[in-house]
């Protein structure tokens, strides 16, 4: 890449505005074809040399513009990680688990790099290649937190972007060693790594979020091991059974090892800690602050397996969190929103480390209120972009009733949805699993299709189902040596 000769203005205008990394959005699945080729290319520098885009984020009407305005060999950066087109792709199905590539700004200083004050297709949109046309771009805009923070005047400018012409070298992408992927020295030599394999370790925790619905519907009766209860009494009893679960699977020997932090959300009218007794008001805890801090201990009945079958027996069960149905609304996007607070923190402490990325277990019996599906869609989406090294966030909707009429569980496509409406909205919702997870779907779903993904998501099940969804939710790599 060629250095302008007046790069340092250009390099004072980045200080003076606190701006040191610029950003690209892309697929994970497109990562190893951006190590082997040595770096990004423009979508059309991929066309001319044969390189094929695993999951391109840009459609055919961006193709057409970028043809239309002659920017089909420039690569786009852009200021922001939120930016609004990425979601876009997210909805429209063209990627699924985006990850966020660092830019070094030097490739501002490149002698044919040019700069938009907005989407550079965009009506109104100033591109040029001086520095009079990089002072034109809105500094102020860009470094909002994400453009529905800014005046809707404003907004356009929130997309501004830096157009690199035909290539970004490797070198320039400062966060592509991140991925797990090793960097060969030939890059035709590349020895792939494949997502969602990181060991949980004391040293690469993961965490684990279960979102839980209180609205009063909940009080709907259902049963579990023989039992009649509350939908709202059995979901509590199943995720307190999962919680201690993963609380002994982090036991060995005479210690409690800290492999994940898990947090209990209940949602209705509002959004709270879903933990009772000395946890109450926390979030995140540890395994040995959970075992060190039973609320109590119910009997229950529960199938026991035998040499001769199966029976049901009463066994004493510790719980941390009671069974609630008392919310007049619905407000799973603000429990989404928590979830995505928590889990900014959480990436903050271990954005280093090659963590097996978190997962959210939402689990409801019925639509969510107070929100749009836009607005819904997007804090789903938000939540599904976020990442580790090891892969990105895994969001599981799982809708519950009393019965199992009409049952979908992890479907592939859109055609499995037989055009129920809210199992469309909560497949839109949930994350694309990655293949991993399929010999203990295939036991669910009574199929052997291991080729194919799933959505993490399921309409109508019943308790039994809930348990078998719960137990795949919750992988269980952990190291039994650190």
């Amino acid at each position: 890449m060629g250095k302008r000769s007046n790069w340092k203005e250009f390099e004072t205008i980045l200080k003076n505005h606190g701006i040191k990394k610029l950003y690209h959005f892309t697929d994970r699945d497109n990562l190893e074809s951006i190590i082997r080729h040595g770096g990004l290319y423009s979508w059309a520098d991929c066309v001319e040399k044969g390189i094929k885009i695993p999951k391109p984020g840009g459609g055919n009407l961006s193709r057409q513009l970028d043809e239309r305005d002659g920017l089909q060999h420039y690569v786009r950066v852009c200021f922001t990680t939120q930016h609004p087109m990425m979601y876009v792709a997210m909805n429209d199905g063209r990627i699924s688990n985006p990850v966020i590539l660092e830019i070094d700004p030097e490739v501002i200083y490149d002698t044919q790099s040019r700069y938009a004050d907005m989407n550079a297709t965009r009506t109104g949109a100033h591109v040029g290649g001086n520095i009079d046309d990089f002072n034109r771009i809105h500094f102020g805009s860009v470094k909002a937190r994400k453009h529905f923070d800014l005046d809707a005047g404003e907004q356009p400018y929130f997309q501004a972007e830096v157009l690199v012409k035909n290539f970004i070298p490797l070198k320039y992408i400062t966060n592509i060693g991140n991925f797990g992927i090793p960097i060969p020295s030939q890059p035709t030599q590349l020895q792939s790594k494949d997502a969602y394999t990181a060991q949980i370790t004391r040293a690469t925790p993961t965490a684990f979020i279960f979102l839980v619905d209180h609205s009063r519907s909940m009080r709907r009766t259902t049963s579990l091991n023989g039992e009649k209860m509350t939908l709202a009494e059995a979901v509590a009893r199943i995720v307190n059974n999962q919680i201690n679960e993963l609380v002994l699977r982090c036991v060995k020997t005479s210690e409690v090892r800290h492999y994940y932090d898990i947090a209990v959300i209940g949602y209705g009218d509002q959004v709270y800690s879903g933990w009772n007794g000395a946890l109450e008001g926390r979030f995140f805890v540890s395994p040995q602050e959970i075992k060190d801090n039973p609320f109590k201990k119910i009997v229950t009945r529960e199938e026991v397996r035998t040499r001769r079958g199966t029976s049901i027996k009463e066994v004493e069960k510790v719980q941390w969190l009671e069974a609630r149905c008392d919310g007049g609304w619905t407000r799973m996007r603000d429990a989404f929103a928590k979830a995505k607070s928590l889990l900014e923190e959480w990436m903050k402490e271990h954005h280093d480390k090659d963590c097996y990325p978190p997962t959210i277990i939402n689990i409801t019996d019925g639509e969510y209120n107070g929100c749009s599906d836009d607005e819904m869609l997007q804090e789903a989406n938000e939540l599904k972009s976020m990442f580790t090294n090891d892969g990105n966030v895994l969001l599981f909707n799982i809708h519950i009733s009393p019965g199992q009429d009409n049952k979908i569980v992890f479907p592939i496509n859109w055609d499995e949805l037989n055009h129920d409406r809210y199992a469309s909205k909560l497949f839109s919702l949930s994350s694309l699993l990655p293949l991993r997870y399929n010999t203990d779907i295939a036991r669910v779903r009574n199929d052997n299709d291991s080729a194919v993904r799933h959505t993490a998501m399921a309409v109508n099940a019943d308790m039994s189902t809930l348990i078998q969804l719960m137990d795949i939710g919750t992988p269980t790599n952990i190291s039994l040596n650190k």
